[in-house]
């Protein structure tokens, strides 16, 4: 299904942004995620949020008393010795992701373990945190879908979280809009005329949903051999191949990603319809999102071609 010519930018450049101090080309923000990214820098959730570091007490309580807290990658998260401290405005959330990571294990991945504070909290003061792991993020796209599909082999017999069902955030909006669970009124000009574009390709599917993580791209990180390293996790009710789906359009929009991409992962399950599902997600997103930008928007479009090309 091919874009109107006005948006047809197949041959349009790519923008060039550092990442971490790393030659990644993509349209992102200095923390390795899309330009509106769950991990916090620009999430609904954290919009209105100054970075401002954790107050002494909090750094004390996960085992850095008297560190100096370092922002990280332009934050919000905090290094503060080899505790990496985010904020946790959502308590039930970041007490289930704790839990969830400190009991999981992962082929060939290392993950931010959680640390308790020294009175067995994982939260204190609407801070969480982990034990920092260095890395950066890197134009290894199929490597983070193939972290995925391993990630949520070990996720597939988690239940589900009942803090998903209060969730009213912008990310929670875009995922049920996504899934033409709710109508949602989106910017035509941030990205729901794309929307309403890709809308029409979405059919039934029969993939079953599982605890997942909804924004992986960015948020896994190489350091030379070592395995790769998750950093967090965000937590969405979907299936496998939406959650891989879901990497592969930011990898095109924002990372670089060549469009073999598509076609190397088509053997998984109803994967036009996964990705379908994924690019109207991000579109949403953009669309909801104050922080969104026409620079971001047009790697939506270029995802958009790619993607329509093949369904």
């Amino acid at each position: 299904m091919p874009l109107p010519d006005a948006l047809d930018v197949r041959k349009g450049a790519f923008l060039s942004f550092n990442v971490r101090n790393g030659p990644f080309t993509a349209l992102k923000t200095p923390g390795g995620g899309p330009p509106f990214s769950r991990r916090g820098k620009v999430a609904s959730r954290a919009v209105t949020t100054s970075l401002q570091p954790p107050p002494p007490h909090v750094c004390a309580a996960f085992g850095a008393r008297g560190v100096e807290p370092e922002l990280i990658d332009g934050g919000p998260v905090w290094r503060c010795g080899e505790a990496a401290i985010r904020p946790a405005p959502n308590p039930a959330e970041a007490a289930w992701v704790a839990q969830t990571l400190d009991g999981l294990t992962v082929d060939n991945l290392r993950l931010g373990r959680p640390l308790r504070s020294t009175d067995g909290r994982w939260v204190v003061g609407g801070w969480s945190a982990t034990r920092y792991l260095s890395g950066r993020a890197e134009p290894k796209h199929d490597e983070v879908v193939a972290v995925s599909v391993r990630l949520h082999g070990a996720t597939d017999t988690l239940p589900r979280p009942r803090f998903l069902d209060a969730r009213k955030d912008v990310f929670a909006t875009a995922d049920r809009a996504a899934w033409g669970e709710e109508l949602v009124e989106l910017d035509h000009d941030k990205g729901g005329r794309l929307f309403e574009l890709v809308a029409p390709s979405r059919v039934p599917i029969g993939l079953k949903s599982q605890v997942v993580h909804g924004d992986l791209f960015g948020n896994v990180l190489f350091a030379g051999t070592a395995p790769p390293v998750l950093i967090d996790f965000a937590p969405f009710w979907r299936p496998p191949e939406w959650a891989a789906a879901v990497i592969v359009v930011d990898a095109l929009a924002w990372g670089g990603a060549d469009q073999g991409i598509l076609k190397r992962w088509a053997h998984l399950a109803e994967w036009p319809q996964a990705l379908v599902r994924a690019l109207l997600f991000r579109l949403a997103v953009h669309a909801l999102h104050p922080r969104s930008t026409s620079q971001s928007l047009r790697g939506l479009e270029r995802a958009t071609t790619q993607i329509l090309d093949i369904v």
